[in-house]
C-alpha cells in the first residue's frame, strides 16, 4: 500500500473519531415529571327559608304582620352582598281602584339580626334595619343590600354572608290605616315577590 493511501486512511479514521466525539456532546441523561391540575369553580347557593314569608287573608287597615326568615348561603363561596328586588301585582276584586294598593302597604323594617349590635356604652340595641318605613310602591325602586352592616359597631359579623352560614331576618309589614275611606281595597289581593340576588366577593390571588 502506498504512503499516500496509508495517509488517506489515517486521516479518514481520525475524522471518524472526531465525528464520534463531536456527536457525543449531544448525548445526556434525561428525566421528566408531570403535574395534573384541576380548576374547580365554586358555587353560590342562596336559599330563603321559609320560601313563603307572608301569606295572610282578611287583612284590614291597621293590621300588621311580623315574620322572620333565614337567608342561607349553602354554597362554597362567600357572598359579598344580597340585593333585594321588589315586585308586586294587585288583583283588583271590584275593578274600582283609583290608587295603587302598594302605596298602602308599609314595610316598617327588614332587620338583619346577625348584624344588630349592642352598644357597650349605652347597653342599647342598635338595630341593623336594611329597610326602614317605606311603602312597597317606593321599595320597588330601591335595591337594598340585605346582608350589609349598617350600624357602626364591631361586636357582630360584618357585611356579607360567608359560605355555609345564614342570617336571620325580621320583617314588619302594615296595611296602613290612613284615616280615610279605603273601601276600594276590599277583597283585593296583593302578590309580593321578593328576589334576593347574591353577588360573589372580589377575586383573589390563589
Amino acid at each position: 500500500m502506498g504512503i499516500k493511501r496509508k495517509l488517506g486512511m489515517g486521516v479518514a479514521n481520525a475524522l471518524l473519531a472526531v465525528s464520534l466525539i463531536g456527536g457525543g456532546t449531544y448525548a445526556y441523561f434525561s428525566d421528566e415529571a408531570e403535574t395534573n391540575n384541576t380548576f374547580a369553580a365554586g358555587t353560590l347557593d342562596l336559599n330563603v327559608d321559609p320560601s313563603v314569608i307572608v301569606e295572610v287573608d282578611s287583612l284590614k287597615p291597621g293590621d300588621t304582620v311580623e315574620r322572620y326568615f333565614y337567608l342561607k348561603n349553602d354554597g362554597s363561596l362567600d357572598i359579598s352582598k344580597i340585593v333585594l328586588h321588589t315586585e308586586y301585582d294587585v288583583e283588583d276584586a271590584k275593578g274600582d281602584n283609583t290608587e295603587d294598593f302598594g302605596k298602602h302597604i308599609m314595610v316598617h323594617f327588614l332587620e338583619n339580626t346577625e348584624k344588630t349590635d349592642l352598644d357597650p356604652t349605652t347597653w342599647e340595641w342598635n338595630y341593623n334595619d336594611i329597610v326602614s318605613s317605606v311603602t312597597l310602591y317606593d321599595l320597588q325602586n330601591l335595591r337594598p343590600d340585605a346582608v350589609e352592616k349598617l350600624v357602626p359597631l364591631w361586636l357582630t359579623e360584618q357585611s356579607g354572608l360567608e359560605a355555609e352560614s345564614n342570617d336571620l331576618m325580621y320583617v314588619l309589614i302594615e296595611f296602613v290605616d290612613n284615616g280615610e275611606e279605603q273601601n276600594q281595597f276590599q277583597g283585593d289581593k296583593l302578590k309580593l315577590k321578593w328576589t334576593f340576588d347574591a353577588h360573589q366577593t372580589d377575586g383573589t390571588n390563589r
